[in-house]
């Protein structure tokens, strides 16, 4: 009953009632339990405000121009590309929200707005052309044996020659770990129709967390020993995943990303919860916290107070994500 021991022990520390805490035991048990039982999953559709406002419908309607891609899929190939950064400069001199290099978009870039004007720089004219792209790809390699959007994105990669030569994806390396990195990284993306499967991780990350309840903040905190071992809201949830294994990025609108996005009606135990005035961005989001059941979070709230249990509801709040070793480790080296 060790888990339950430090339940009781972090919670006294902070003053909470028996009752709560024990509600925040079965919780953990509850994560437990499905881990065993299994939750089933599936996803349609974007996730609530994981892309932009201003790109939201644009990568809706062009994220299925053709089967091979999905609106998810479109977003997670932009997140990758530019993290939905229209002015992005790559240093193999690659362009725009979509980072097309000169000589592709000479002969791939579209007029998406109609505007009589092919511009890179436009996300109205990059993203139908990222989309036309995949698909012109998906379309010289439809022929070959697979799964049809892997090979899209192999050709993506590694052009559709060598998909063609060697009758699906490639035994490249490289090639191999870019379509595993953005079919993983479009469930980030994708809006969930069911609830899914919980991280196995969940409850060791929520032990570390609670280990540090009544720990000062500090504004940019990660927990090291030259910063008296405080925190801020996202270098706590980073430390308490990376206690077991998992790597999420540093700030918290990057850490939304690391997995599926479960309803809040569907929260369990070790979810991030996020948190933001604009409820339609997810790169606008200002606040993460570690769930733990009952409505409750353990979190590094501000300057001058300190780790502690908060009700979710005392935030905006903007959406969870489950949080997943694959979805963490699909995120961008730079995000």
């Amino acid at each position: 009953m060790t888990v339950r021991k430090a339940w009781i022990v972090a919670s006294a520390a902070a003053a909470v009632g028996l009752s709560f805490v024990m509600l925040l035991v079965v919780g953990v048990y509850m994560v437990a339990g499905n881990i065993v039982n299994g939750v089933g999953g599936g996803s349609v559709g974007l996730a609530k405000g994981a892309v932009p406002a201003a790109y939201q419908a644009l990568v809706q309607k062009y994220g299925n121009l053709c089967p091979a891609i999905n609106p998810a899929l479109l977003a997670a190939q932009l997140y990758q590309e530019s993290g939905f950064n229209p002015n992005a400069r790559s240093p193999a001199k690659a362009q725009g929200i979509a980072q097309f290099i000169p000589g592709t978009w000479a002969t791939h870039g579209v007029d998406g707005d109609g505007d009589g004007d092919r511009d890179v720089w436009d996300p109205n004219d990059a993203i139908p052309s990222a989309a036309k792209y995949d698909c012109t790809l998906a379309a010289y390699v439809k022929k070959v044996p697979g799964d049809p959007t892997h090979n899209m994105l192999a050709s993506y990669n590694a052009g559709a020659y060598a998909v063609i030569k060697y009758g699906g994806v490639p035994p490249y390396q490289e090639t191999r770990n870019y379509v595993k990195t953005i079919t993983t990284l479009a469930k980030s993306f994708a809006a969930p129709v069911t609830r899914v499967d919980p991280s196995k991780q969940a409850a060791g990350a929520i032990y570390f967390a609670q280990k540090k309840l009544g720990t000062p903040y500090l504004w940019g905190g990660n927990g090291t020993p030259d910063q008296g071992g405080r925190f801020d809201c996202s270098g706590l949830t980073k430390a308490a995943y990376e206690s077991v294994g998992i790597t999420l990025p540093r700030v918290a609108n990057d850490q939304y990303n690391a997995g599926p996005h479960p309803s809040r009606d569907e929260l369990l135990p070790g979810d991030l919860v996020f948190f933001s005035t604009d409820k339609t961005n997810s790169r606008a989001i200002d606040h993460v916290g570690i769930y733990v059941g009952g409505g409750y979070m353990i979190d590094a709230p501000f300057t001058g107070a300190v780790i502690r249990f908060d009700p979710i509801d005392t935030r905006k709040y903007f959406g969870a994500t489950r949080v997943t070793e694959d979805g963490a480790k699909a995120l961008p080296a730079t995000a």
